[in-house]
């Protein structure tokens, strides 16, 4: 094992002088430590790992401490927390942060620059304190440093912002105390300042209409104007945070007439052709554009057609193509790919045909778990194309056999990504899907279903039932024998209300057909028919009654000992006449449920049913037939082409 160079190993010297009680040997020390681990990120974590922070932070707590002294530790500590979370912890655990905030409040303006610098740095990091907008003392000296006429100071203050302001409430206080006003002004200001500015406006209007509203009308709109004027900056990080600030500003207030000039269709083009340009950078601005780009064109087909027109598959094309390629570069520009299929099929087609689909297989296989996860939300998106499903091209082996490997990955939520694309490419509109089952996706998803993880469960359920759209007998038959009766009825009964609906989906698929696929209901003693009944009786969840009803349904469509267990099931003999809870969906205020009932009825009166009669007989005198012809004028189309069916074939017993 190679040994650590002697330059990458602090001095014990160094250690010992940084708690000398010599202020000048202090000093120099606390100099000679900061230069070392500027820039330099092994000595940052070999000074952080000797314990060098906390002798540093003593000489901000020290009284005696010369204003010099203090200039040298603070910025020093501002280069331990600089881009390292290590640093950031170190130097919280040192107590330094309250010393630092206590600096800003000195008449030296080294002491209050360095101190600022510092805090900067650490606002910088997700581990910093979150900040208590709604105590007045911590408003009240936030407005201060935001008012401040020291540029490090206001930058400082907008930083606080970036990093606290989560919440609608914390919007709005910033709104009320005039947050918005202040920063505004600092457009204005040096780089540090805009940057800045535009980073913390962002914060405050994203998901609020109101906050969103009253920037884009403050100062008449001037405001807007000024960060409309920034995307075309010559600082990439500037123009950069200006799309980001446009963004949100115009998805906050998208239905606010006050936002109309955001939906010009210039802005939107500009954004657009700029977030793409902005790609070609070869630092964090080129990292973080197709993050915003996903962000703009998000569930907005307009724009989404705008970004096809401008050539951004090929764009994102030739970017893949580039090597090395950092993770997050390769992560925002596949969640980027993936917004921009979601809705149009020419997005995908493009896709498709421009080799994309290849780069996208390959990162299923990439070391880092967030590319594979972003992979796998492309091809989820992708793969939404009905015209590529029918013609099996998602349904090989170089695509499913990794899909099917992520199934067991280390990470859930590349296993929940990589379990929703398999939903869609299981869907195959071919009836045979021996590819999933050769490469085990069978196995994998059963195992799945068993997840502690709620969303495991879900998604893998959800896969079986897609996986039975349209399958051959036997390939049915393998998949139940997998997954045994026991375990669905398990499933129908999950803790989970989403799990419920998906299990009684798929029950529904597996009863879907032929009388033989009807008998799954009644394996192992009837535990599936049991567990469905279970459901309807107790549940208040309308989807939970649509996908039950849907499964008697089917088995009503079978034999004349299915029908009759459906009849036992929703009308027992032990009810003694008393309504049955099967009224209730034919009373519901759900159109869906509504006809869902009545499609139950519709099979168990089936004229050519030899034991339909007295079916009917018993459905008049529990109320259920006069409770349809209640229906025979609904006001859901559906819904009333139901009832006059059931009805018509009622009638052909007679009527009364």
């Amino acid at each position: 094992m190679p040994t650590p160079s002697v330059e990458t190993i602090p001095s014990d010297s160094i250690l010992e002088r940084l708690t000398s009680s010599d202020s000048e040997i202090k000093l120099k020390a606390i100099r000679e430590v900061k230069n070392q681990i500027i820039g330099n990120r092994t000595k940052k974590l070999s000074y952080i790992n000797l314990g060098a922070v906390p002798s540093v932070s003593a000489a901000l707590s020290d009284s005696d401490s010369a204003p010099n002294l203090i200039v040298q530790a603070a910025a020093a500590l501002g280069s331990f927390a600089c881009g390292v979370d290590a640093g950031v912890s170190a130097v919280l655990d040192a107590g330094a942060f309250p010393h630092l905030i206590r600096l800003l409040s000195s008449s030296e303006e080294k002491v209050v620059d360095a101190a600022s610098r510092s805090l900067r740095m650490i606002y910088q990091s997700k581990l910093a304190p979150k900040y208590d907008f709604f105590k007045h003392e911590n408003m009240q000296f936030l407005v201060s440093l935001l008012d401040s006429e020291n540029e490090n100071l206001t930058v400082l203050g907008a930083g606080i912002v970036i990093h606290s302001c989560e919440t609608g409430a914390e919007q709005s206080i910033l709104c009320n105390a005039g947050a918005l006003e202040k920063l505004t002004s600092l457009l204005d200001g040096s780089l540090s300042q805009r940057d800045a500015s535009l980073g913390s406006l962002a914060a405050i209007v994203k998901n609020n209409p109101e906050a969103g509203s009253k920037f884009v009308d403050l100062d008449s709109g001037r405001a807007l104007s000024s960060v409309i004027e920034l995307i075309k900056d010559r600082y990439p990080q500037t123009k950069l945070l200006a799309c980001l600030c446009l963004i949100c500003v115009r998805n906050s207030c998208s239905s606010s007439s006050s936002s109309s000039y955001l939906q010009n269709m210039g802005i939107k083009t500009k954004l657009v052709y700029i977030l793409l340009e902005l790609l070609d950078d070869s630092g964090q601005v080129g990292d973080e554009a197709s993050f915003a780009f996903s962000r703009l064109i998000a569930e907005k087909e307009d724009l989404q057609k705008l970004a096809f027109d401008a050539n951004a598959i090929d764009k994102f094309h030739a970017v893949l193509q580039k090597h090395p390629l950092k993770p997050k570069r390769l992560e925002g520009v596949f969640l980027a790919l993936a917004d921009l299929c979601a809705k149009l099929e020419c997005c995908r087609s493009s896709f498709i045909s421009s080799q994309v689909l290849n780069l996208v297989v390959d990162a299923l296989t990439h070391d880092d778990a967030s590319v594979r996860t972003a992979a796998c939300i492309c091809l989820r998106s992708v793969s939404r194309s009905i015209k590529n499903l029918s013609a099996g091209r998602f349904m090989n082996e170089r695509i499913v056999f990794p899909l099917v490997q992520l199934l067991s990955d280390l990470s859930t939520s590349v296993q929940v990504a990589a379990l929703a694309a398999i939903c869609n490419i299981v869907v195959d509109f071919m009836p045979h899907k021996s590819t999933f089952m050769k490469c085990g996706g069978v196995k994998e998803l059963v195992q799945l279903t068993k997840a502690m993880d709620s969303s495991l469960r879900l998604n893998a359920v959800r896969a079986l039932r897609n996986m039975l759209f349209l399958i051959d007998k036997m390939s049915k038959e393998v998949i139940f024998v997998e997954l045994t009766a026991s375990s669905l009825a398990s499933l129908i009964c999950d803790p989970e209300s989403c799990v419920q609906v998906q299990a009684l989906a798929l029950v529904r698929n597996f009863v879907d057909g032929c009388v033989y696929s009807v008998e799954y209901a009644f394996a192992e003693d009837g535990i599936i028919l049991g567990a469905v009944g279970k459901q309807l009786r107790k549940s208040s969840k309308v989807e939970i009654g649509i996908q039950g009803l849907y499964v008697l349904s089917n088995i009503a469509s079978g034999n004349e000992f299915h029908k009759e267990a459906v009849m036992q099931l929703l009308f027992p003999p032990a009810d003694n006449g008393s309504q049955s809870f099967f009224n209730q969906f034919l009373q519901s205020n759900d159109n869906h449920l509504r006809a869902a009932a009545i499609w139950v009825i519709t099979n168990l009166t089936f004229p050519e049913s030899p034991g339909a009669f007295g079916r009917i007989v018993n459905l008049r005198s529990l109320g259920i037939v006069s409770q349809i012809k209640k229906m025979f004028n609904d006001s859901c189309m559906d819904v009333k082409l139901r009832a006059r069916i059931a009805l018509g074939q009622i009638i052909t017993f007679g009527d009364g």
